[in-house]
C-alpha cells in the first residue's frame, strides 16, 4: 500500500458494509458516485475536517468489512480511507496489525483452533491436524492456529466465525440476540439484523473433538449450545467449595462476593439483576458524591487486578483532579493472557454489574463517556453486554440523566481484533483511536493525557466489579477481607491438569495449595505456572505460597492477573516453553528493538535446545539469559519486559534442560 489511493474499487457488498456503519457518503471526495450533475462537487473537497475527527471509526469499519465479506480487499480499504481521510498506508498498517483480519482472499468461514498452553496440554495439536485432514479451502473453511481463546476451562477450544451468514450463534437465545443486535442477531426470515445488515455467525466449540469442530465449521448455526457462564465457576451452588479466609486473620469463611450472581440471576434481565442487589451501589455513590466514592475506594485498599496492582483510588483521584476536559473512562476487557478467562465469566454471567461499576467509576472521575474495549474472540460477551447497555439506556441507568440525578454517562463497546499487546493501556488507546495498537512512551501518564489526549482512567473488568461490594458493604468491611496489604476477594483462573477447572473466588492470602485443593489436581503435579505466559513457574513443594501480591513477590514469582495453570509429569516442559516463546514472538508489536529482536532470538534458542539437555544446552541458556536481561531492561512495555520470566523460572526453579 502507498500514501496514494489505488485503482481498486469496492464491491457493492463492501460499500454497503461500510455505509451501514458510517452512513452514506455526502461527497464524491468521500467515495460517493461521481456520475451526478453537481459539477461543483468535483472541484473542491467537503467534509474533510469532520471525517478526520472520525478516525476512531477505522477499527469498527474494518470489523464491518470482515464480518460481511470475511476479508479486507484493497478496494474496500481504499473506500474506508476515503470516507475517513486516512492515508492508505496507515490503514493498511492497522488492518495487518490484528490477527483476526486478513488483507488476502480467504473463505468466508474461519475455524480458529486454540493452540496455547491449556489447549496444547489437552491435545490441541492433534485436534488441529485431525480437522485439517478433513477440512480445507476446498470445503470453504480456513483453519487457523490461534493463541488463547479464553476458554481454558474447556480445553481444547475452537471458535468458528462465518462472514455474511444469516444464522445466529448457536449459544444465544433468539430473543436476546434480536434485542441486542449482537453477532448473529437476526429478524425472522430475512437473514438480517434490525438495521437491515446481513449478520455473521459464530460458534464456540469447547471442549472440541474433530467431529464437533468439523460440524461447527460447516454448520455453525446448528452447533451444540454453549454451556451457561456459571459452569466455568465451580463454586457457584457448591457449598463444599466455599472459599475460606486466610488462617492468619481471625475472619470467618467468606461467601462469594464477585461471583454471587453467576448462575443465580438471569444475565439478560435487568429486573432480575435489581432483585439480587443490583443498582444499590450506584445509588450509594450518588449519595456519597464523587469525592466520597473515591475516598471509599481508597480506604478499602483496592488495587488493580490486571497484574500491576496500582492503587485504584489514587488513579481515580489523579484523573478527577485534572483541569483538562473531557475526562474518559476505559474498561479494559481485552484479557488475552494465556490462561485468563475471569473477565469473560463476569461479562457473560453478570453483565449489568459491569455497566453499573463503569457508571460509578465515571461519576467519581468526572467522565461522561466510557469505552468498553472487548476481546474480539468473545462473541457471547459481546451479545450480553450489547443487550445490557441497551437495556440500561432504555431504563435510565445510562444516558443524559442517570437515575434522575442530573448526571450524563454512556458506554460505547469497541471490539478488539486479536492483539495481545492491546491489553497494555496505551496500546488500547491507540487501537480505539484508529491507530496501530502500539504502546506509548510514559510520561505523560494516562491520567494526564490518555484517550484522545485527555485525562483517562483505565481499569479492567475485575477491578471495576470490585467497586460494587466496596460501596454496598463499606470500605472497612471490604478491607477486613484478605490481608492488610492485599484486601478483598480475588478471582483465580485455574486450568491445566485439574479435575474442576474454572474461575475461583478466594480472599487474598489463601495459599496456592488451598486453591489447587478446590480444583483437584490430577496425576503427579510437576509444575504450576502463576500469572500466565508472562508469569513464572513454581515447584510442587512450594504450594504454601500465599496468593497475595506481596506474598508471591517475596517467593520470587508473580501473581499477575490470577492465572494458575497446573501441569502433571506427562506434560513435556521444553515444548511448553517453546510455545510461550512463540506466543511472545507473534504478539510483539515490533515497535522497540529489544522486544522485536529479543523474542525472535529467544524462540530460536529454545528451538535449538528443545530436545537437548546438560552441557549441550549450556551455550544457548547463557544466550537466553543475556537476551532476557536486555528485554527486561530496555523494552518499552510489559510484553518485552516479561517475555523471559516463564523461561527463566523454568530453568532456575524447575531445572529445565538439565
Amino acid at each position: 500500500m502507498d500514501l496514494r489511493f489505488g485503482d481498486g474499487m469496492p464491491t457493492d457488498e463492501e460499500r454497503a458494509a461500510v455505509d451501514a456503519l458510517l452512513g452514506p457518503p455526502e461527497s464524491s471526495w468521500a467515495g460517493a458516485d461521481r456520475g451526478g450533475t453537481d459539477t461543483a462537487d468535483l472541484r473542491w473537497a467537503r467534509g474533510g475536517r469532520e471525517a478526520r475527527d472520525r478516525r476512531d471509526q477505522l477499527l469498527p469499519a474494518l470489523h464491518a468489512l470482515n464480518d460481511r465479506v470475511g476479508w479486507i480487499s484493497e478496494g474496500a480499504l481504499d473506500y474506508v480511507c476515503r470516507r475517513l481521510t486516512v492515508p492508505p498506508a496507515e490503514a493498511y498498517g492497522v488492518a495487518t496489525f490484528y490477527a483476526m483480519f486478513s488483507v488476502r482472499p480467504r473463505p468466508a468461514t474461519v475455524l480458529h483452533v486454540c493452540t496455547d498452553l491449556a489447549c496444547t496440554t489437552a491435545g490441541a495439536d492433534e485436534l488441529s491436524a485431525a480437522v485439517a485432514a478433513r477440512l480445507g479451502p476446498e470445503n470453504g473453511v480456513r483453519i487457523e492456529r490461534s493463541p488463547c481463546l479464553g476458554l481454558c476451562e474447556r480445553a481444547p477450544a475452537a471458535l468458528v466465525i462465518r462472514a455474511g451468514a444469516s444464522a445466529r450463534p448457536a449459544f444465544e437465545d433468539e430473543a436476546v440476540q434480536a434485542e441486542s443486535g449482537g453477532p448473529g442477531a437476526a429478524a425472522p426470515g430475512d437473514g438480517k439484523g434490525r438495521r437491515g445488515r446481513p449478520t455473521h455467525a459464530t460458534a464456540v466449540c469447547a471442549p472440541a473433538t474433530p467431529d464437533t469442530a468439523v460440524h461447527a465449521a460447516t454448520s455453525p448455526e446448528s452447533a451444540p449450545t454453549e454451556p451457561a457462564a456459571h459452569t466455568a465457576a465451580p463454586q457457584t451452588g457448591n457449598p463444599a467449595l466455599t472459599p475460606t479466609a486466610p488462617t492468619t486473620r481471625p475472619t470467618p469463611p467468606t461467601p462469594l462476593i464477585l461471583l454471587r450472581r453467576i448462575g443465580t440471576t438471569d444475565p439478560t434481565s435487568l429486573d432480575d439483576y435489581r432483585a439480587h442487589g443490583g443498582c444499590t451501589a450506584l445509588r450509594r455513590a450518588f449519595a456519597l458524591g464523587p469525592a466520597g466514592v473515591i475516598r471509599e475506594v481508597t480506604d478499602a485498599g483496592l488495587v488493580g487486578r490486571g497484574g500491576a496492582a496500582f492503587p485504584t483510588g489514587r488513579k481515580w483521584q489523579a484523573t478527577a483532579a485534572q483541569p483538562d476536559h473531557p475526562h474518559y473512562l476505559v474498561c479494559n476487557a481485552d484479557e488475552s493472557e494465556p490462561g485468563t478467562f475471569k473477565d469473560r465469566v463476569l461479562m457473560e454471567g453478570d453483565p449489568y454489574a459491569l455497566v453499573e461499576a463503569m457508571t460509578i467509576a465515571a461519576y467519581a472521575t468526572g467522565a461522561h463517556r466510557g469505552h468498553l474495549y472487548l476481546r474480539g474472540e468473545y462473541p457471547r460477551a459481546l451479545a450480553r453486554l450489547t443487550h445490557a447497555v441497551r437495556q440500561a439506556r432504555t431504563r435510565g441507568l445510562l444516558g443524559d440523566d442517570v437515575l434522575g440525578q442530573g448526571y450524563a454517562f454512556d458506554i460505547e463497546i469497541r471490539r478488539g481484533a486479536g492483539a495481545y499487546i492491546c491489553g497494555e493501556e496505551t496500546a488500547l488507546f491507540n487501537s480505539i483511536e484508529g491507530h496501530r495498537g502500539e504502546p506509548r512512551s510514559k510520561p505523560p501518564f494516562p491520567v494526564e493525557k490518555g484517550l484522545f489526549g485527555k485525562p483517562t482512567v483505565e481499569n479492567n473488568v475485575e477491578t471495576l466489579v470490585n467497586v460494587l461490594p466496596i460501596l454496598t458493604m463499606g470500605a472497612e468491611a471490604y478491607a477486613a477481607i484478605g490481608t492488610p496489604a492485599s484486601t478483598g476477594p480475588k478471582l483465580f483462573c485455574v486450568s491445566g491438569t485439574v479435575a474442576r477447572p474454572g474461575v475461583y473466588e478466594l480472599p487474598f492470602g489463601a495459599t496456592l495449595g488451598e486453591l489447587l485443593a478446590l480444583a483437584g489436581v490430577r496425576g503427579n503435579l510437576h509444575a504450576v505456572l502463576l500469572g500466565g505466559a508472562a508469569g513464572g513457574f513454581v515447584r510442587p513443594d512450594e504450594l504454601d505460597i500465599p496468593l497475595t501480591f506481596e506474598g508471591t513477590l517475596e517467593a520470587g514469582t508473580t501473581l499477575g492477573s490470577g492465572v494458575v495453570m497446573a501441569f502433571d509429569d506427562t506434560v513435556p516442559l521444553p515444548r511448553l516453553l517453546l510455545r510461550i516463546a512463540e506466543f511472545f514472538r507473534d504478539e510483539s508489536c515490533g515497535q522497540c528493538v529489544p522486544c522485536r529482536v529479543g523474542t525472535v532470538r529467544q524462540e530460536e534458542a529454545l528451538h535449538r535446545i528443545v530436545d537437548r539437555t546438560g552441557a549441550d544446552a549450556a551455550p544457548d541458556i547463557a544466550l537466553l539469559r543475556e537476551v532476557g536481561r536486555a528485554m527486561r531492561d530496555a523494552s518499552i512495555c510489559g510484553l518485552g519486559q516479561t517475555a523471559w520470566n516463564a523461561v527463566e523460572s523454568a530453568i532456575d526453579r524447575l531445572g529445565a534442560y538439565r
